[in-house]
């Protein structure tokens, strides 16, 4: 009898031997504003994802994309950041260039998966005689926090539209909140740059008296300033339902793609862990798809050809790809998907200091 009961306590893990559950490892993934989408993307993650991956998993708040690959750089214990696609990009042009700062930031990391694209909004007075994107030139412009991916998005959609750089006597760097009480109190600020995907929540809250105080810019794709910028980001439709507060109609506006970033880590735990993590992401994307923000709904788990420069953490590539080809041949459908001088980009980028 006694050895019955020893025996159902250790394959309990009660006594602390045997088949005791190891205990879950900490990482964290770094995300964007608390009002924005990359969190609750990175809380999805958490939720629905790392558990099954044995991983606890912190969404960290951030100022935005840019910030993101310094700390995925150079963070313990960060092994995850959500990243837009002009930001991994421009990190990369610069290193390039010749940055070695950017070339030792971003040639580490790795791609996981790219996900979905990020609307990009520009706001306005709702008595603003300004209509389109492309009326914003030498308006007083509050380009996103420094470090955020909007404040680089921002300056690239400038200088792509424009031919030059956003003059650094009109462009502020305040957070979404602050600058959109200044736009419709104090009137110092002209336009607000946003970057989040629909729904957005700093943008869903709005009440419906909001709309007699501010209006989104809609983005004309026959301009003359759009091609250029249509080379770098994507056509996108702003739709009424998202914010029903504010919009009576769908807008046509622009977006940015967002990806799921790594290190090249090459430590055998953590090359398991991230492995473990892409196998249950592969595995759970319709539970993201029906529980978690509507953005995973446009989430395909396929990997794609990536940009020169670009290139995806092969640990979990493989694993992506093994969980993709066991769904094949199951017949399961698959889900879809002296001083220096700094530029002003590296500026936005914090590659100057």
């Amino acid at each position: 009898m006694k050895k019955t009961v020893m025996s159902a306590l250790l394959l309990a893990g009660l006594l602390g031997h045997g088949t005791a559950a190891v205990a879950a490892v900490e990482y964290k993934i770094v995300t964007a504003s608390e009002r924005g989408t990359y969190i609750k993307i990175g809380r999805d993650l958490a939720q629905f994802v790392a558990p099954s991956a044995n991983i606890k998993l912190d969404a960290v708040p951030s100022a935005g994309s840019a910030e993101n690959v310094r700390r995925l750089r150079y963070e313990p214990g960060v092994k995850l950041a959500l990243v837009q696609s002009d930001v991994y990009q421009s990190f990369l042009d610069m290193a390039a260039g010749g940055n070695a700062a950017a070339g030792t930031m971003i040639r580490p990391l790795r791609v996981i998966l790219p996900l979905y694209n990020e609307e990009i909004y520009f706001i306005v007075r709702a008595d603003s005689d300004r209509n389109y994107v492309h009326e914003i030139r030498n308006a007083k412009l509050n380009a996103g926090e420094l470090g955020s991916g909007t404040a680089l998005t921002s300056a690239t959609l400038y200088r792509l539209m424009f031919g030059e750089p956003m003059p650094d006597a009109g462009v502020s760097y305040l957070s979404n909140e602050e600058a959109l009480a200044r736009l419709v109190t104090d009137k110092t600020i002209d336009v607000v740059a946003v970057v989040a995907g629909q729904p957005a929540k700093l943008l869903v809250d709005m009440k419906p008296e909001s709309r007699q105080l501010i209006k989104l810019l809609r983005f004309d794709p026959g301009h003359p300033s759009s091609e250029a910028v249509l080379k770098t980001y994507f056509p996108a439709n702003v739709r009424a339902s998202s914010y029903p507060n504010l919009l009576t109609t769908d807008l046509p506006g622009l977006a940015v793609k967002a990806f799921l970033v790594t290190y090249d880590f090459e430590t055998k735990d953590t090359e398991s862990n991230l492995r473990a993590m892409a196998r249950s992401l592969c595995q759970n994307l319709p539970l993201l798809q029906d529980k978690g923000h509507p953005k995973w709904r446009e989430v395909e788990l396929a990997l794609p050809d990536l940009g020169r420069g670009w290139f995806y953490y092969a640990p979990t590539a493989r694993e992506i790809r093994t969980c993709l080809a066991g769904e094949t041949r199951a017949g399961r459908p698959l889900k879809s998907r002296a001083v220096k001088v700094c530029s002003q980009q590296e500026r936005i980028l914090g590659l100057c200091q």
